[in-house]
């Protein structure tokens, strides 16, 4: 399928019209973000992607669904990190541009 793109403030943004919805959340420590994970993953229909540990004993998870699915198992994600451990940051992008692709899908460095 060919790939659409749109003009925002005079930049060509290109998108993945297959793209799916992404949710993340970054916790401290491996335990409160496997809680997290697997509260998101039983709470809507999304699949987890991957985690990564992102430094200083942050780990972050990846999920994908439709854009209402991704949004409830991180609002179970987030509630879940904080009663076990400490949340750091979460967000949700609905339709991920291609380069963002890039990053999400890339293995993790060393």
């Amino acid at each position: 399928m060919p790939k659409k793109t749109k003009k925002e403030s005079g930049v060509t943004i290109k998108r993945n019209p297959d793209a799916r919805a992404v949710g993340m959340i970054e916790t401290v420590g491996l335990v409160s973000a496997v809680e997290a994970a697997d509260a998101m993953v039983k709470a809507a229909n999304v699949t987890f992607e991957k985690y990564s540990y992102t430094g200083n004993g942050y780990v972050a998870v990846i999920v994908r669904g439709n854009i209402g699915a991704v949004k409830a198992a991180v609002d179970v994600g987030i509630e879940k990190a904080n009663k076990l451990g400490e949340l750091v940051s979460y967000h949700v992008i609905p339709n991920p541009v291609e380069d963002a692709e890039i990053i999400l899908t890339s293995p993790d460095k060393d």
